[in-house]
């Protein structure tokens, strides 16, 4: 996966220490979902990009190409921008 994949990749969360709730982006496939689910896991979907998962940006430096590369989450305001070289 590049950076702008990774980051806009389906993502999960546990809010809870105990249990078997877990919190999908409904980007996850139903295979997965329900493979989950026949482990025993309570399933809760949220929104295909949701912001209860976090967001982020990041920079990436290839260094056999010198070329820099910026990634943005689009579940949060904000923007990676790389330096040029």
């Amino acid at each position: 996966m590049n950076i702008q994949a990774a980051i806009e990749a389906p993502r999960f969360t546990k809010r809870t220490f105990g249990g078997n709730d877990v919190e999908l982006e409904s980007r996850f496939s139903r295979d997965v979902r329900e493979e989950l689910a026949a482990k025993g896991h309570q399933i809760h979907l949220l929104g295909s990009f949701s912001t209860e998962v976090g967001g982020g940006q990041a920079v990436m430096h290839d260094l056999a190409t010198g070329v820099n590369f910026g990634a943005s989450d689009p579940r949060k305001d904000g923007a990676a921008v790389p330096e040029t070289p």
